[in-house]
């Protein structure tokens, strides 16, 4: 589960997508999304179908909000993945579409086969019995499904409001839990947290827990899971441009300038 991740390619966003396919199992995983938090936009589709596409893996996404207009037995598409990737967006929405649909208890049954579930922000949240959530406005508690213990506040550092928010309710008898900067994520196994990774240098996560009338938070150790630096390819404009500056430097010296 993800504090915040997007489908670019900046700040560990593609050392992310990487390790969700490592995660599969699979060299070329069905992987698929359920973008509802947001409803469903095109934007975030086609952003997810190009950055699993191009890994090689068989994308597909389901839209509750046009299950009219193209007719799928989600069920059976669902457990037929390797993993399912849920956007983030809104939390209220989300678990209130997700009811109405009869989503969480098939994704139970999704996990309980053995496939993997991603989700980020909003879609992190909903697992938890509780997160924070802006989907009124101001940062606000709102319950989720409640499928792992304790709470959940993503975008962490990224988002200070949020974060007070957070502090100030677990202090006030909120369940504990963890606040996850963008680019990190937690590995749940069987209901049990096995490993928290971080994907950009300075991004962490916290454990949170009631102190004397306010949150206290311990942060925790990070797998690092930071994108490899490619090595230029000889005769690539990133080669010659390097060559050039490198030639450039010398003869300055040279010169004596």
């Amino acid at each position: 589960m993800m504090g915040g991740h997007e489908f670019d390619r900046l700040d560990g966003n593609e050392a992310v997508c990487d390790h969700v396919i490592e995660l599969s199992g699979e060299e070329r995983p069905k992987v698929c999304l359920l973008p509802t938090a947001s409803g469903d936009p095109e934007d975030q589709i086609s952003r997810f179908r190009r950055s699993f596409g191009s890994r090689g893996c068989e994308v597909s996404d389901i839209s509750l909000f046009r299950l009219g207009a193209n007719p799928i037995d989600v069920g059976a598409h669902l457990l037929n993945q390797d993993v399912i990737y849920v956007g983030g967006g809104s939390l209220v929405n989300l678990v209130a579409i997700w009811q109405a649909h009869g989503i969480g208890d098939l994704l139970e049954n999704c996990l309980d086969r053995g496939i993997l579930i991603v989700g980020q922000s909003a879609g992190a949240m909903a697992w938890f019995e509780y997160g924070i959530t802006t989907s009124s406005g101001l940062p606000a508690a709102a319950p989720g499904l409640g499928v792992l213990p304790g709470s959940l506040c993503v975008h962490y550092h990224q988002d200070p409001e949020r974060r007070k928010r957070y502090l100030a309710d677990v202090g006030a008898g909120m369940p504990g839990g963890y606040g996850s900067d963008d680019q990190t994520g937690l590995l749940w196994v069987d209901g049990e947290m096995t490993e928290a990774v971080t994907f950009r240098p300075g991004a962490g996560i916290w454990k949170v827990e009631a102190g004397d009338g306010s949150g206290t938070e311990v942060p925790l150790d990070l797998v690092e899971k930071f994108p490899e630096k490619s090595k230029p390819v000889a005769g690539s404009t990133v080669e010659d441009f390097r060559s050039l500056n490198n030639w450039r430097r010398g003869s300055n010296i040279l010169r004596g300038r």
